[in-house]
């Protein structure tokens, strides 16, 4: 199979999209050439800002927003249907961002429905993601998968057990398609980001005082970036190598 690893004129789905992360690497990824989809939950001004600032940068290039609940099974199926209408294909790129995790640390304080809720956003959503995505990138022999997972996944968290369960989920879920599906040219990575402000969750390094993710306990002395993230996702989508890696961002926080 030749080596393929060019993304210009790819189309990435994005999830998540409207700030943090996912907002990073969208802007990275068009950077680098290719043609977006994007989700947001609620925030639809701020994802309708993100597009008018991208779309002048490129104005032949297809730009869309969907409105998207990823616990929503019904959202999912029409999210690929409304891209296959708008773009008249599915994603060659699907970057898992979209999450949810809320700072309850104690076992005890954890109800049955905010682990459900947890475990259908974070994980059961990545699986029928997945599930919609590789069809299409199973045809073209050619497809980059990458979840964002977190430093959670292997148990240090500044959430609970429930969050970290379904973040190591989806470290499972990769490495498994990686191995199944690397041979057809689709390749599969998580990102396992620790401490990134500028995100919902993690506003300012303020936000960190007196946890683990306090600086102080960071080797490198600060928090990360969500551009830093967006660096590791596009050489992800660029390095058709690299597949079944779960890299860990954390500043050398372990």
């Amino acid at each position: 199979m030749p080596v393929d690893n060019e993304i210009k004129g790819r189309l990435a789905l994005v999830t998540g999209a409207s700030g943090g992360i996912g907002a990073a690497c969208a802007r990275d990824l068009f950077a680098a050439g290719a043609s977006l989809a994007l989700t947001y939950s609620t925030n639809k001004t701020a994802l309708d800002a993100l597009l008018a600032e991208l779309q002048p940068l490129a104005p032949d290039r297809k730009l869309s927003a969907h409105q998207c609940d990823v616990a929503n099974d019904a959202d999912l199926t029409r999210l690929f249907a409304e891209i296959q209408h708008q773009h008249g294909q599915h994603p060659d790129i699907l970057v898992v961002n979209a999450g949810y995790g809320k700072r309850t640390s104690n076992i005890l304080d954890i109800t049955i429905a905010e682990w459900d809720y947890t475990i259908a956003v974070n994980l059961r959503a990545s699986f029928l993601l997945t599930q919609l995505a590789v069809p299409h990138m199973l045809a073209q022999q050619w497809g980059r998968v990458v979840y964002i997972s977190s430093i959670a996944a292997t148990g240090t968290s500044i959430n609970g057990c429930h969050y970290s369960a379904s973040k190591a989920g989806v470290q499972g879920l990769s490495k498994n398609l990686a191995n199944k599906m690397g041979k057809d040219g689709v390749t599969f990575n998580d990102v396992a980001p620790a401490m990134i402000t500028g995100t919902g969750m993690i506003p300012t390094e303020e936000h960190l005082k007196g946890t683990p993710g306090d600086v102080s306990n960071i080797p490198v002395g600060r928090a990360g970036s969500t551009q830093e993230c967006a660096n590791v996702v596009t050489m992800l989508c660029r390095t058709g190598y690299i597949t079944g890696q779960s890299i860990l961002l954390s500043g050398g926080l372990k």
